[in-house]
Formats: C-alpha cells, structure tokens, sequence
C-alpha cells in the first residue's frame, strides 16, 4: 500500500495561470460594472435624489396599471419563445407546463441575469426534469438565443432605418449614414437566413454550421420576438416622462440599451442599460424624470415578476410539504402546472439567495438615504438622537450580513438559513422604528414567509463558514460594495466631504450617519467575504492510510455501482465528509484536481464532499476536474457551476434479458459455440486465492503486458496487484485445462451491478477468448441473480455534433471517427454493442465551457500513471 505522500512540484507554477484564468471572465464583467456606474454618475449630476424619490411617488395608478399589463405581456410572448423550441424539435409539451415553466425561467432570468440563470444549470433543471435530454435542452438554449438576438438585431435595425435620429446623441454619424447602415445590417442578417429556411441548406459560418427553421417556424418565431421586445420597450416607454420621441423611436433605442446589456455580461445589464437610454433621450428631458422612469422599470419589469414567481413557488412547496391535496382551487390549479413548478424546484436555494442578496442590499442603501417622506423625517425627530444613529448603524450592519448569508443559502446551509431568517425579522422591526418603513418591513416579513416552506432543502450542517468564494461571488460583492459608495455620493454629493464628517452626530445632519453606515457595510462585507476566503478547507492530497480507506471501503461496498472499489487501490487521495458517510477519490496532476467518478455515499454528504473538494482545489489555485460522472450526479455537477463535456458512453447490459436465443445473438452464439469447441471453460473463484494460481496469473499478465508494449495503469482502472486481485472472485478461462485468460470481477454487497476491471491473456489463446469470457461471464453472473452487469466506456461514443454544435463534440466525433490508427475507437463500440447493451452517457465535468484538451491530458497523465503528474499516487515497494 502506499507507503508517504508525493510531492507536488508542478503544480505550483500554474496556480497564477489557472486563477488568471478563472477571475478573467469577471473581471472585465465588473469593469463595465464600473464603467456603467461612472457613466450613470456623469449623466445623473444635476439630479437630486429626494425629486427622483417624488417624482415615484407621484406616478399615477392608472400609468403603474398599464406597465404592468405590458409586462405580462411581455412575459408571456418571453414563455413563447421555449414553446417555439420545443416544437421546433419535435419534443412539445402540454401547453400549461410549457408555458409555466417558461414563465417562471425568464421571471427570474430576467432579474439574476442572463448569463447567470439561462445556462447549463437552469436549462438542465427545468427540462430533463420535463423528459428531455442533453442534446434537446442545447438545441433549445441555441434556437432560442439565435431567435432574440436576430429578432432584436432586426427590430432595433429597423426602427433605426425609419428613424436614424434616435442614437444621435451617442451616434455621431450623419442620419443619411446611419439609415444605410441599417438597411445594410438587416440584409446581411435576414438574407442567408432566409435563403436557408427556404432551400433547407446548412449555412456555414467559420467552422459551425446553422441548420434554419422552415419558413413557418421562422415567422412564428419573429412574431414572438417583436411581441417582446415591442412590449417590453411599451414598458418603460410608459414610465419614461413624455417626449417628443415617438415609440417607433424609442424601439431603436431600447433595443440598443438592451443589446448593450445582454453583450456586458453585467447581471440585468445594470448601470449599461440605464446609460444607454440616458445618454439619448433628447436634450432638455428632465433627467430625473427619467432616472424614476427607469427605477420604476427596474421594480415593475424585473422585481415584480420575479417576487411573483418566487411566491408562486413557495405556495407550490408548501403545498408538496402539506401532502400536495387536490380538493382546494388552489391545489387543482398547482397539480396541472406541477411537473413544470417541481422542475423549477431544485433552483429554489439559488433564487433565495438572490432574494436575500437584494434584501441585503435594499437594507445597506436605505441606510444611506436621506428620509423620503415626511412620516420618516417625523420619527427621526421623535427618537432620540442615539436610537436613530445606532438603528441606522444596525440596519446597514444587518443588510452587510444578508448579503455575506447569501452564499451560504445557496449552499443550503442550516446556519445560513436561520441567521437569514434572524437577521430579516430585526430588521423587520428596526424597519419600524427608525422610520416606519411599512414597505421595507414588508418586503422583508414576506421575505421570511417565503423562506419557510424550503427549510426542508437546507440541511448542511457544515457549509457555513467553510463556502469558497468563487470568482463569481467575489465579484458580485465587490459590486455590492461599489453600489454602496455609488449611492452614498450619489444621495450626498451636495454635502462636501471633511475628517470632520465622520464625528459629527447630530438630528440634521445625515451625510455623516450615511457616510458611516456605508463605511460599516461595507467592512462587514468585505471582512465576511474575508473570512470565507480564509476558512477555504486546506486539504494535502496525500495517500490513504489505513483506517481511511477502510472507511471507504466500507461506504464503497454499500453501493450499486461497483466502480466505487477502485477507491482501494489506494493510488487517489479520499476525502471524507465530516460525518464519514460518503468520500470522493482524487488524484492531481499539473493544474488538475480529478476525482474519479462523482461523490460516492448517502446524499447529504455527498454534496458536501462535493463542495468541500471544488473550495479546496480551488484554494491550491487548481481547476476542480470530475471525470466519468454519470447522469444521476449531473443535477450536483451544475449545482457546482460545473460544465459538462461528453466523454463517451458506458455499455451496461441488463442480464435478465439477456441470452443468446433469437436472431440478433447468431453472431455471438457462433463465437460461443466455436469456442467450446477449441476447449474454452469459465471458471469463478471467490476469494482468499492460492498464491500459485496468482502466481500463474503473474505470468499472464507479464506476457500480456510484453505483448502490447504497455505497463501497468493507475486511476480508473486496476493494476495487477496481489493485495488488489484478493479483495474480488476471479474469471478464470482455460482451455482444455491449461489457464490462458483471465480478469477480476467487481461487484459491492449489494451485488446489483458487476463489472470487469483487469481482463488478460496468453499470446497463444484461440481468437475470441476474450468475447467467450464475457459471454461466459454474464451468463454466469445471470444464474447467480445479478440484474446487471457493465461492459465499461466506449470513449467518445455517442457525440452528435449535428445536434449540440458544441466544439468539443465535433472534436471528439472526429477522433472516434478517424482515430483508428491509435485507438480503436470504433472498434471498442462495436466489440461492446453485439452483447446489446443500454448505453448511458458519461461526462466530464470542467470548470468552464472551453474544450476540455488539459484536463483530459492532465487525466491521460494519472492513467498512465506518470511520476511527474504530482498526483498523490506512490507504487507499494
């Protein structure tokens, strides 16, 4: 076994490389953050914070009425969009749950981000959970994408072409110009798009390839696209002040603030949205005006819906919590729409943590502000002068804290969510006190009745102040705290800054308390997001010693899946959760951290092993890799903000029907009986084995080791070992009694699934002593009551770049073509697929979307079992 821990030299170097890499994306995302900040500040000067908050008030009813109908209107030709796919496919769904889902997606896509919530994650939660499979939900994610972006590129290009004025002030181009530009960009856009539908050709564009809708499908589709973007441009055309801009006008430039948006991959396009319509609205507009126009879009398009679909979901989970009764109209409506609303489910924790991240916020910057109505600016004279300073103090101390607890809901942390509930009730109250602030307290009471029914979801009991800051968080409270000082100055920018600000208390002056409030937040935030940063689990991926992998062991041989063995090897690093009920198996080579196969245990501590492995690699500055992750631990892979690339297909068979009867097995029956005949038996032996009999096999294994040029492997597959071949039965062939062949057979106590890991033969076995053994096996197996039983992968099988257009799918699907001449690619499929297997797709699991090529090299490395892939793998002596 191993005997001490390997040094790990080649990992060091990358570590800034690979985090380059990973806060790149970021990064510039938060420089346009920045940068649509600044702008808003320079076009936002003469406005007064207190005429923004009036003109708000001061809308009337009937204009706040109809932004809402536009909105769902708006919403419903947005839930179009997945119900055109769908069709498009040929996968449609009952109108009800389509358009459910499709609701509840943009409901809260629309608010987090598009980047943010349209990708892997929510596209694999709703629809696999709806019937649908990998392939389907990438061909919907395109065509819906392909739909907006054209629809919005031709809309807002066409609006230009009748109105080439409506950029002027940020366009400073002649209008003639303009309007020729625009009539070009629609031909270049519209014409191959329509030469495509119409000859039902693929357009290539570089290396992908565009198969277009037919005619129908495309005009269907457009008519959805401008009934969105036309109503939600309606929107907040209504609550824009009025102007000489006719909405014909307005489209263009709502169309161009929104692109702007989508393209700064700012989550809501926030700050770059707003500086776009700013900047050219006509001048003499009252910008205050528009800035609540704007506010008011932001609450009545975004916030509204996404507050809506929220509410709609915890009725739904409270309903599942009360035993789902369908004799009430409520529970007769949610049973129709359920298997839309149960899809959208699992995201519950991520959304809550949006809830509670904009609650945390909404706290912070109301400490901030000046009162906004007379009833505020009344309790403020009524309380003491200590009171109103220490409540303001803990208000933005609270909403400090809800921004840090974010992560941790979306973690599902217990301690998370009940400090999270703690923090929204006091603040619920000092919401009262301080100002009456009926709508903050609120908001925040509806907050806490909304977090309820999930509590059923929050059961990590260890993932509250050990959650890694990704990238994406780190971020995202970088933004918070850049929010803060934006609207501190914003709100004061009157009041000249001194040292002295900082000491004066006092009943009038209130840019001294909002300036320490907003230093307070903002140390709050930054000092948890510190702490989380620290309290990274630090893990040395040693070997196991003994006791650990008994652990293991013993979790392993309580599986179905008989791959959990190759955890005693002992050439991976474990990694425990900290209640010893699941592991995860890895090794580490250059930038790579690989586990083996998903977390293996109970659910629970397999999220948590999961996390804890993600957090620790990326606290050595490595990419967190799982390699041959099957479909069940996908939803747990995308939790992670993992992508996943295709790696092949494994071939199980399903031994109770299989045979060798019926037309389909003449093959196999011919090579079976064939080999009876030269003199082949299978014999199973089961465990403790006579040394000579390992010794004999020895032999086998040097020879056939010689014969291949090869030598012995690691990490997802056996060496021949003494210590390992004794844990498992042995296959043994001999011909006419002489031993010629054999491999070791894995199952786990459940004896559920069987497999075969080393399979070896002398030079001189008759042809096809290998298919004899696995027909000979699984037959074998079959009478033993084995249900089923594992051919393994066959690599880069099943890849459809037709349907994906991923990269790495044609890359792969290239290889598996044309790659004979240094793998047998095709062969292998085609050897596995005559036993008639169900084959079951498996992934790797990567950090990003770019093409897989150094993780897999990283991976072939610990295969081959290389010394210098700083993995924590060392040979028994």
């Amino acid at each position: 076994m191993p005997a001490g821990p390997t040094q790990i030299d080649d990992h060091e170097p990358t570590r800034a490389p690979a985090l380059w890499r990973q806060f790149l994306p970021y990064i510039v995302a938060f420089a346009l953050f920045g940068a649509g900040l600044y702008a808003l500040n320079k076009l936002l000067a003469p406005v007064d914070i207190r005429e923004v908050a009036n003109h708000i008030r001061a809308t009337p009813w009937h204009v706040t009425g109809m932004a809402l109908l536009t909105t769902i209107a708006g919403y419903l030709f947005l839930a179009g969009y997945d119900w055109s796919a769908l069709r498009h496919i040929g996968k449609p769904l009952p109108l009800p749950v389509a358009m459910t889902g499709g609701l509840m997606a943009y409901a809260f896509g629309n608010t987090i981000g598009l980047s943010a919530i349209s990708g892997a994650a929510v596209r694999w939660r709703v629809y696999s959970g709806l019937g649908l499979d990998g392939y389907d939900i990438a061909a919907i994610s395109t065509f819906t994408a392909a739909s907006f972006g054209i629809a919005a590129s031709l809309l807002g290009f066409s609006a230009l072409a009748i109105h080439p004025g409506a950029l002027g002030p940020i366009l400073p181009l002649p209008h003639g110009t303009i309007r020729l530009l625009a009539i070009a960009a629609i031909l270049v856009v519209s014409l191959p798009l329509l030469w495509a539908s119409v000859t039902r050709r693929e357009l290539r564009i570089g290396r992908f390839r565009l198969h277009a809708p037919t005619l129908g499908v495309l005009g269907a589709q457009l008519v959805i696209c401008v009934g969105d973007i036309t109503f939600s441009a309606l929107t907040l055309y209504i609550l824009l002040p009025v102007t000489e801009i006719g909405f014909p006008t307005f489209l263009a430039v709502f169309s161009a603030a929104m692109m702007a948006g989508v393209l700064s991959h700012v989550p809501g396009g926030v700050g770059v949205f707003e500086s776009v319509i700013i900047a050219a609205m006509p001048a003499g507009t009252p910008i205050d005006k528009v800035a609540a126009g704007l506010l008011l879009f932001r609450l009545v398009y975004y916030l509204f819906p996404f507050a809506l679909a929220l509410i709609l979901l915890a009725l739904y989970e409270g309903w599942r919590v009360l035993g789902r009764a369908p004799t009430t109209a409520l529970g007769r409506r949610l049973s129709v729409v359920e298997p839309a609303l149960r899809a959208v489910s699992p995201l519950a924790p991520l959304l809550l943590a949006v809830m509670v991240f904009g609650s945390g916020m909404w706290m912070s910057l109301s400490a901030l502000l000046p009162p906004m109505t007379e009833t505020s600016e009344l309790a403020e004279s009524f309380f003491p002068l200590a009171f109103v300073e220490g409540s303001i103090l803990l208000s933005s101390a609270l909403g400090a804290g809800l921004i840090v607890l974010s992560l941790g809901v979306v973690r599902r942390s217990l301690g998370a969510f009940w400090l999270t509930v703690a923090a929204m009730l006091t603040g619920a109250v000092f919401a009262l006190l301080e100002g009456v602030d009926l709508e903050q307290a609120s908001a925040l009471l509806v907050g806490v009745l909304i977090l309820m029914p999930f509590r059923r979801a929050f059961h990590r009991r260890s993932m509250l102040t050990h959650s890694a800051l990704t990238p994406g968080w780190i971020a995202v409270m970088v933004a918070a705290v850049a929010g803060f000082g934006f609207v501190l100055f914003f709100a004061h920018k009157e009041t000249p800054y001194s040292n002295e600000l900082w000491w004066q208390f006092a009943a009038d002056e209130r840019a001294p308390r909002a300036l320490r409030a907003g230093l307070l937040a903002a140390l709050l935030v930054g000092l948890g997001g510190l702490f989380l940063l620290l309290r990274i689990p630090r893990f040395r991926p040693l070997p196991p010693d003994t006791r650990t992998l008994e652990i293991a062991g013993g979790i392993a041989m309580a599986q179905n899946n008989p791959d959990a063995g190759f955890v005693l090897t002992g050439d991976k690093a474990i990694m425990l959760s900290d209640n010893r009920e699941a592991f995860l198996m890895f090794g580490v080579a250059g930038s790579s951290w690989i586990a083996y196969g998903p977390p293996i245990g109970h659910g629970e501590a397999c999220e948590e092993v999961a996390y804890s492995f993600v957090d620790a690699a990326r606290r050595a500055g490595a990419r967190p890799i799982f390699y041959e992750v099957g479909p069940d631990a996908v939803p747990l892979m995308l939790d992670l903000g993992m992508t996943l690339h295709k790696m092949g297909e494994e071939a199980v068979i399903d031994l109770r029907r299989f045979s060798l009867d019926g037309p389909d097995r003449k093959r196999l029956r011919t090579t079976y009986a064939r080999a009876g005949r030269d003199g082949l038996t299978l014999e199973m032996v089961m465990p403790p084995h006579d040394p000579a009999l390992l010794a004999e096999l020895r032999e086998i294994s040097d020879e056939w080791l010689t014969a291949k040029k090869s030598r012995e492997k690691g990490f997802s597959v056996g060496r021949f070992d003494p210590e390992w071949l004794e844990r498992w039965a042995l296959a043994l062939v001999r011909q006419n009694g002489r031993l010629v062949a054999f491999g070791n057979v894995m199952t786990t106590d459940s004896h559920a699934v069987a497999s075969i890991d080393l399979m070896r033969h002398r030079d001189d076995a008759p042809g096809g002593t290998m298919e004899f053994m696995f027909t000979a096996l699984m037959l074998t197996l079959k009478e033993r009551g084995y249900p089923a039983f594992s051919l393994g992968m066959a690599p880069l099988a099943g890849l459809d770049p037709n349907r994906s257009r991923r990269v790495w799918d044609r890359f792969g699907s290239l290889i598996f073509r044309h790659g004979g001449s240094f793998y047998r690619f095709e062969g292998l499929r085609a050897f596995k697929d005559k036993f008639g297997p169900d084959w079951t797709p498996h992934y790797l699991a990567t950090p990003t979307s770019m093409p897989p090529l150094l993780p897999l090299a990283d991976a072939a490395r610990l295969i081959a079992r290389q010394p210098g892939a700083g993995s924590a793998i060392r040979d028994a002596g």
